[in-house]
């Protein structure tokens, strides 16, 4: 199998939602950079930057009822190599640990509506607060971050105490990954890209408020409701069970405590530490 075929296999046939999400993402980072390239060879003075400008969120509402389908595409577009780069790689590890114990459905759920969520944030803030009155008219956001700190923050809001290996740091708690990154990202406003920080805090608030809905009763199901009735609205997680003639049991009838001991003993010790009868309890509550 060569290069272009492991690609093709992994990652533009393949039904895992993160590897869709990234080969998306990098597919249109490719696009845009290679006509740049010829634009530059040839001379065709074609810039790729009035297309995009189609694609890009605005600050302002009335120049987003133009291009609603902005608060979509945004997320797909990137300024420069680095901004994808370290984007992608915050997917990767964090969406791929949200994958194995949420499936591909979360996953879409945590990184698109956790991106709709961050540029809605991002209007809302730049059309209240006299900073950006000034700039406000010619602002713009992309970058798929807002996503990306939905699905990490999702993950450590399930996996609190689980940890991994960060060089020269050793064992960090991913609570603690989630907690800096938003800090850092609070405290930057002031110091440029104000936008882009807001944004992402609207994705971590949405990833943090959608892993509450899933595994708690809150006055929060309202509001997750309300964006689209994306999510189904149950008063309890539960698995139900029912028996074979034999009398086996197929699916096992647990409470939501015990789904949070099997999500607490994961933090603490790893998916592989469940018996068998513990991954069937989370794998089936986490497709209902």
């Amino acid at each position: 199998m060569n290069l272009f075929q492991e690609i093709k296999q992994n990652y533009l046939l393949s039904n895992h939602a993160v590897k869709r999400i990234i080969a998306i993402n990098v597919a249109v980072f490719l696009v845009i950079a290679v006509v740049n390239v010829f634009s530059f060879l040839l001379k065709s003075g074609v810039s790729t930057q009035s297309f995009t400008a189609y694609f890009t969120l605005p600050a302002t509402l009335s120049s987003f009822i133009y291009k609603p389908w902005s608060l979509l595409t945004y997320m797909f577009l990137h300024d420069g190599f680095l901004h994808i780069l370290f984007n992608m790689l915050w997917l990767f590890w964090m969406g791929n640990l949200l994958h194995e114990y949420l499936g591909n459905k979360r996953v879409y759920q945590s990184y698109f509506l956790g991106g709709i969520f961050g540029g809605l944030i991002y209007m809302l803030a730049y059309n209240i607060f006299p900073a950006f009155s000034e700039a406000k008219e010619t602002a713009y956001a992309l970058g798929a971050s807002a996503g990306v700190l939905s699905v990490v923050v999702s993950a450590a809001t399930l996996l609190p105490n689980y940890e991994v290996r960060l060089l020269f740091l050793g064992d960090v708690k991913l609570k603690w990954i989630a907690l800096v990154s938003v800090v850092l990202d609070l405290i930057s406003i002031p110091n440029g890209n104000a936008g882009g920080h807001i944004a992402h805090l609207g994705g971590a608030l949405f990833g943090f408020l959608f892993i509450k809905y899933l595994y708690t009763n809150t006055v929060f199901d309202k509001f997750f409701y309300a964006m689209g009735n994306v999510f189904s609205k149950k008063s309890k997680l539960k698995v139900h069970y029912k028996t074979t003639q034999k009398g086996d049991k197929v699916y096992l009838n647990v409470t939501q405590q015990e789904v949070d001991l099997i999500l607490d003993k994961i933090s603490k010790s790893g998916y592989e530490s469940l018996s068998k009868r513990e991954k069937e309890i989370l794998f089936k509550a986490s497709k209902d």
